[in-house]
């Protein structure tokens, strides 16, 4: 097997692993954020898709193409990076925290089939440490993912004036709680979801990397088909945990409307959406997602792939350096 297609539980310590994961989360963001917008506003319209005739409840409810209008519009090209500092610490930090928390469940595993004498698959390896590290990842930065989708959902009536006033005025209004709405969701779409991305992702990678292509994509593509694979799987989770994140004492300011649905729950919102907008509703932004999803996961992992390979070398070259000089 070449080096380009040995597992990616196996590769670099775990300080190599925490910078590559990092640098892979900071280009990411930067290059999908525009999409991520466009997810985020579709995934809070809310009026009936399952009636045609019905009445959009919102200025902005409309197709893809009709928000990127509204947006550049009203807002203005920067509409499209609202919400880019707390994104940018939110992927910073659960790139390299996801990445971290991958090599460490898998070495957590590979001591389980030692001292029990047994052998776990290697995809259910891949899925059970994809779990885990994106449990753990959700968890630790979720207040800032919550913070991206409140800044992301901001028209042109500002609910928030900055990071740090919205930071206070959450603490103030809705308490600590405040800042874990919708963590259900996220946990309970998560654990599917990167369980599926890293078992698929570790079964592709072999594959892709006999495939050919410029400044070695094989990863990028790897990545695209287990980002969209995955994402479907468990998107209607995702819609939820985006509702649920507006709720609260500023639910009204959205959009400039003050109709925007109370949800309570996981199940609860579920079965809201299905009864108003039909299933759905369930998926609405799932288009727009996937097409954020493939260049997210195909940028995220071709650089962490090469931030890796760089790394690697760069340490590699230093520990020859002091070998010469202490011979």
């Amino acid at each position: 097997m070449s080096p380009a297609a040995s597992p990616l539980r196996d590769e670099g310590t775990r300080s190599q692993v925490v910078l590559a994961g990092a640098i892979a989360g900071l280009v990411s963001r930067f290059c999908i954020a525009p999409l991520d917008v466009l997810k985020i506003r579709r995934q809070l319209q809310y009026h009936s898709l399952a009636d045609p005739l019905s009445t959009p409840l919102s200025r902005t409810s409309g197709g893809v193409l009709y928000l990127a209008r509204d947006i550049l519009r009203h807002e203005g090209i920067t509409g499209f990076w609202k919400g880019n500092i707390p994104a940018e610490g939110l992927y910073l930090s659960y790139g390299a925290t996801q990445f971290l928390a991958y090599r460490s469940a898998n070495q957590a595993l590979d001591l389980v089939e030692q001292r029990g004498n047994v052998k776990i698959p290697g995809v259910a390896k891949s899925f059970l440490a994809g779990a885990t590290a994106g449990t753990v990842a959700t968890t630790v930065t979720y207040p800032l993912d919550l913070l991206r989708t409140r800044f992301a959902a901001q028209g042109t009536e500002r609910v928030y004036t900055g990071l740090i006033a919205s930071i206070r005025d959450i603490s103030r209004h809705e308490g600590p709680d405040g800042f874990f709405r919708g963590l259900p969701a996220g946990i309970a779409q998560i654990v599917p979801n990167m369980g599926l991305f890293f078992a698929f992702y570790e079964s592709f990678k072999p594959l892709a990397a006999d495939i050919h292509l410029p400044f070695g994509s094989g990863d990028a593509l790897a990545g695209i088909a287990s980002s969209i694979l995955s994402k479907s799987a468990v998107f209607p989770l995702d819609t939820v945990r985006k509702r649920l994140q507006v709720q609260g004492p500023t639910r009204g300011k959205y959009f400039g409307s003050a109709k925007m649905p109370a949800y309570r729950g996981v199940m609860g919102t579920i079965r809201a959406i299905v009864q108003k907008e039909g299933w759905r509703g369930l998926y609405r932004g799932l288009g727009v997602s996937l097409v954020k999803a493939a260049p997210a996961s195909a940028v995220t992992m071709w650089t962490y792939e090469r931030a890796l390979s760089v790394i690697q070398g760069a340490s590699q070259q230093s520990d020859a350096g002091h070998g010469i000089g202490g011979s």
